[in-house]
């Protein structure tokens, strides 16, 4: 599958899931004092940001220092994000990620990773960039449009989750899902097709 910007950006939009997170940043927030809220979701967002970047510019070097080839990349990616958007379809108790029960203001774990930079989204960007190296600017700039709607979305939060209602989220979360099974399918498809050609 080729990817452009526009398709880059809405299949980073759909695995760093903002809508989605609403839920766990509310939760892990609830004893931040309201205004060190903003400051504290700007914050995680952009360490996810820088380490979603590293990922992105430094993944081919770190790919073939581990002899890494692109369709393992590409079906282990598929397998990750195929199993966090199971558990986006099917909810469990503890969210997509797994609970985090510590109080006090959260750093780096768990809103920047894994919620926002998890295994799917780093998978995703050097799959990116190993696809396509002479378009590095552009998946940048898909990055930059990702973290931004990230950063909206989740200092709305609250207004959101009251607006949209839980029912209406929830339903939200699982047609999301729905839509990362059928890309984490066509990635390790991809990456079977790949393999198999190279025979």
């Amino acid at each position: 599958m080729e990817y452009t910007f526009l398709s880059a950006t809405v299949l980073l939009v759909l695995i760093t899931d903002p809508l989605g997170n609403i839920p766990l940043f509310i939760s892990c927030l609830r004893g931040v004092a309201p205004e060190r809220r903003t400051v504290v979701i700007l914050r995680e967002v952009a360490i996810a940001f820088a380490i979603l970047l590293v990922f992105m510019v430094l993944g081919q070097g770190f790919l073939r220092m581990m002899s890494l080839s692109d369709q393992s990349l590409r079906i282990g990616g598929g397998i990750v994000l195929f199993l966090i958007a199971l558990r986006m379809v099917f909810p469990h108790p503890d969210g997509p990620f797994g609970g985090d029960a510590r109080g006090g203001e959260p750093l780096i774990v768990p809103l920047a990773i894994p919620a926002l930079a998890g295994p799917s989204a780093l998978a995703t960007v050097m799959l990116l960039t190993s696809q396509a190296p002479g378009k590095t600017f552009e998946w940048i700039g898909a990055l930059s449009v990702t973290m931004i709607v990230c950063a909206i979305v989740l200092m709305l939060a609250e207004r959101i989750q009251a607006w949209l209602g839980e029912r209406a989220m929830a339903a939200f979360e699982r047609l999301m899902g729905l839509v990362l099974v059928a890309i984490s399918v066509e990635m390790m498809l991809g990456g079977i097709r790949s393999f198999v050609h190279k025979l």
